[in-house]
């Protein structure tokens, strides 16, 4: 089997487990989990890491079959496999896969969200700013203006979940001040957000949620973003590691 496997995936890679549950009505159901990758030891069979759940062991079982998807510095790419082993080395819980279909990369647009606690400032952008923003599509941002303080809550290559004691507009546009640590050193980045949905969270009123995506990142920055997101997820599951 062709899979190209160490080509693009290596140990300490990211990867998301989803189950096929059969229901009892039939339909297929999927229970999704978060791991790592030890080692690539053929072209069609590597070594995860056993996954957790608020620090609990999961026991996925010998035979299962699971929908891999690998978040790779060049993609997301996925395959389905099946669990062929599993057993302890040292401290660290492993289970052993062989791919039973080919890789591919995966082509849905989509961003995987990493939950975090940031601080950002923001604020509404000016007509003028939006003007500039629509008319050559690179806007002239006005850096005297007041913040407002907020919290990012998940962020992604796409944009980003905040929370605050104030509520913008749905489909509002806003400047989205924060700072990533990328490659060691500290970054500030000013992005202007599109605001799709805004709520009041139930257990603390007053605070709200807004879902915003990006609408003028150029694809350095997002590559930032990406990179900064997969060396987070890195060292989380290596602190993980340590608790098996």
């Amino acid at each position: 089997m062709a899979n190209l496997l160490s080509k693009y995936v290596v140990p300490g890679c990211r990867v998301d487990l989803q189950a096929i549950e059969r229901a009892k009505d039939g339909d297929e159901g999927k229970k999704s989990y978060q791991s790592q990758v030890i080692d690539v030891l053929s072209e069609d069979r590597v070594e995860i890491a056993m996954p957790m759940e608020k620090s609990k062991l999961i026991l996925l079982p010998v035979d299962g079959e699971f929908d891999l998807y690998f978040y790779s510095d060049t993609g997301l790419y996925q395959c389905y496999a099946r669990i062929v082993d599993r057993y302890k080395n040292n401290s660290l819980y492993v289970l052993v896969f062989d791919l039973v279909s080919n890789l591919r990369k995966h082509q849905r647009r989509e961003y995987y969200r990493f939950s975090c606690a940031l601080e950002m400032s923001s604020r509404e952008l000016q007509e003028e700013e939006e003007a500039a923003l629509a008319g050559d599509g690179d806007s002239v941002l006005m850096p005297q203006l007041p913040l407002k303080s907020s919290v990012i809550v998940d962020i992604s290559g796409g944009g980003l979940r905040f929370v605050a004691n104030y509520a913008y507009e749905p489909q509002s546009l806003i400047l989205c001040r924060y700072s990533l640590t990328v490659a060691g050193e500290n970054k500030e980045y000013n992005l202007v957000g599109k605001v799709l949905n805004v709520r009041e969270l139930e257990s603390r009123k007053g605070v709200f949620e807004h879902r915003v995506q990006y609408v003028n990142v150029n694809e350095a920055e997002r590559e930032e973003i990406i990179k900064y997101i997969f060396d987070e997820e890195r060292r989380t599951l290596k602190n993980q590691k340590g608790e098996y």
